[in-house]
């Protein structure tokens, strides 16, 4: 019994990490391909190629450790070239943040 609870509790982990996987590819096809150049990061042929891959052995073959290895691909991908990607093409927090505005503006300290 405490098996079957565990199996449906990865299935629900493999679910979400696929849906991960699935969100960081369309991210990547959605780019363009001289922004990821700008950021100097990989190719967006490279990651289309990795995430593409991830994607696609979660849904045909999903044992733990390739799994795994896609998902330390796709959290790379999140985690290090997206925020670049957004920085260089002026979304995100580089585009006119500064570091002490908070959620109603800047910071000033009293001054």
């Amino acid at each position: 019994m405490l098996l079957e609870g565990f199996s449906s509790l990865m299935g629900f982990v493999f679910l979400g990490l696929l849906l991960l996987g699935i969100y960081a590819l369309v991210h990547a096809a959605l780019q363009r391909e001289d922004a990821f150049r700008a950021a100097d990061k990989q190719t967006k042929p490279f990651w289309l190629l990795i995430l593409g891959l991830t994607v696609a052995v979660q849904l045909v073959i999903p044992v733990l450790l390739l799994v795994l290895a896609g998902t330390i691909a796709t959290i790379v991908y999140l985690v290090d070239v997206r925020p670049a990607l957004h920085a260089v093409s002026g979304r995100g927090r580089g585009s006119g943040w500064s570091s002490s505005d908070g959620p109603y503006g800047p910071y000033n300290g009293n001054r």
